[in-house]
């Protein structure tokens, strides 16, 4: 008897924390039921990232993250081959890393490449600019029709497109399911083969709604009627007709004679790769072991007995434990110090290419100088062509080297080698025109290699800031009037470019 009151206390001191526990796992399953719940009040091609927030605020916070990657690193600094490599092309005039979601419209408004527009007809750059940078474009899309979407200049949707890369670009806003806004990735996955849309599952969905942006592309010239009057619309397409490898891209685009634009010095018809990682992932080992984007870009958190996918877009290496150690041994810094060595190997090599090509340029330029003809310039032009777009594309998807190693190591080699190539032939040109001893000028920094091609910055950053200071302002204002702009979208962002500090 007198171990009773012992017992007794024991007892409740065990089924108190049970007690707890059970409260707890069923307050953390109705917070899951809510979680999952679809909320009726999200209308349908609501762009306001922020609306979506209140119903899915872990996920809604996470993505507000992204603005911590603001740093503005000018790659045309870190190398300035590149601005011989696009001479003639927008990419010369400024060209920087990609930083977080967050920044992606601002980014795309504030580039010099995007121009300085003075009113909704003018500017060098199509509609289809804005396709990856907004939910406002699949709103937009369904409004005008896709057709009408693609017709015109940049400038025609500046107080249209006003908010982020948001929740509306991957979810049905009645079904919270993944989805794909842009049919051009339905087309060419149907086109393409291996995978039909239809028959895509989840985990497929996972790594399609990056698809739809992070996708090499290019602008189809495409005729259509408006109610009797002939248009052209710059459609987005994928080149996946032969397949996705640098290789088969590089056979299509030769086979329908595209060209990107004439390049300034070396007249060479060129190509630009976009950013393909889309592409590169699937040929890679991450792929095949049926990974998906999100398994290594937006990992899986815990908030007390909650589970939800991070948006917080950005590299894996940012969260090593949650990404790459799921899958790989060792600890974090060995893991990293790994990666670096490895990485160090493939910016050598893309080094050594932009610096092949870029003297290739120059000496096809002296080469048309001194009177060579077309039919002499020829086979060295499809070298540079070539050449360049095989290193473009192992370096734009800027994931390339975390997709696909092996591929991204092969396809530099093949661009060195063809860059090398197209010298050896140049040389040949130039001896026959007196040009033996043509060494091509100092490009050692930004502003010498902007210099080499005659490209008017100052002029450039004159006339983006003055288009920054009144249409732009424009944009905002109209944006806001019509219920568009989301507030929350840009708050505390600061003004940072290349050009202007």
């Amino acid at each position: 008897m007198k171990k009773s009151p012992i017992v007794f206390s024991l007892c409740a001191l065990a089924i108190i924390p049970m007690v707890l526990l059970t409260l707890s796992i069923r307050e953390n399953k109705a917070e899951q039921q809510t979680i999952a719940s679809v909320p009726q009040t999200i209308k349908d091609g609501e762009t306001r990232s922020s609306e979506w927030g209140k119903y899915y605020p872990r996920q809604y916070d996470s993505s507000l993250q992204t603005r911590k990657s603001d740093k503005i690193d000018d790659v045309l600094k870190e190398d300035p081959a590149l601005v011989i490599l696009w001479a003639g092309y927008s990419f010369s005039k400024d060209y920087n890393k990609p930083r977080g979601h967050y920044y992606a419209l601002e980014d795309n408004i504030n580039t010099l490449r995007t121009g300085a527009p003075i009113d909704d007809k003018t500017g060098p750059m199509p509609t289809a600019c804005w396709t990856c940078k907004s939910p406002d474009v699949p709103r937009l899309m369904k409004r005008d029709g896709e057709h009408e979407f693609f017709t015109g200049k940049w400038a025609k949707y500046g107080s249209e497109i006003v908010n982020t890369i948001g929740c509306g670009d991957c979810h049905d806003s009645k079904t919270m399911q993944l989805t794909v806004t842009r049919d051009h990735l339905k087309r060419a996955l149907d086109l393409e083969g291996s995978l039909k849309f239809a028959d895509a599952t989840h985990q497929d969905m996972r790594t399609l709604v990056c698809a739809q942006c992070h996708s090499e592309y290019y602008f189809k010239k495409t005729e259509w009627d408006d109610k009797g009057q002939q248009e052209t619309a710059m459609v987005v397409t994928f080149p996946w007709h032969n397949g996705f490898s640098a290789d088969a891209m590089e056979t299509y685009y030769d086979d329908i004679e595209f060209v990107d634009w004439t390049h300034q010095t070396s007249k060479t018809p060129m190509l630009k790769a976009q950013h393909p990682g889309y592409e590169t992932f699937v040929t890679g080992i991450h792929s095949r072991n049926g990974l998906a984007c999100a398994d290594c870009h937006m990992p899986y958190m815990r908030e007390g007995g909650v589970k939800y996918s991070s948006h917080n877009v950005g590299s894996p290496l940012d969260n090593i434990g949650n990404t790459c150690l799921n899958c790989h041994s060792g600890s974090e810094q060995e893991f990293r110090e790994m990666v670096e060595k490895k990485l160090k190997r493939k910016n050598e090599l893309a080094k050594m290419a932009t610096d092949v090509l870029a003297k290739a340029h120059l000496e096809a330029a002296k080469a048309w100088e001194l009177g060579a003809t077309d039919e002499e310039m020829k086979p060295a032009l499809t070298d540079i062509r070539h050449g360049q777009w095989r290193w473009d594309y192992a370096v734009a998807s800027h994931g390339a080297f975390f997709h696909a190693p092996e591929e991204t190591l092969r396809v530099l080699a093949t661009a060195i080698s063809k860059g090398q190539d197209a010298r050896v032939k140049l040389r040949i040109v130039l001896a026959k025109h007196n040009g033996a001893d043509y060494v091509a000028p100092d490009f050692s920094t930004k502003e010498k290699a902007q210099e080499i091609i005659g490209l008017p910055f100052g002029k450039l950053v004159d006339e983006k800031m003055n288009f920054l200071n009144t249409l732009r302002k424009e944009w905002d204002k109209e944006g806001e009037a019509k219920g568009l702009y989301d507030p929350a979208s840009r708050k505390d962002m600061v003004f940072k470019t290349s050009y202007s500090h």
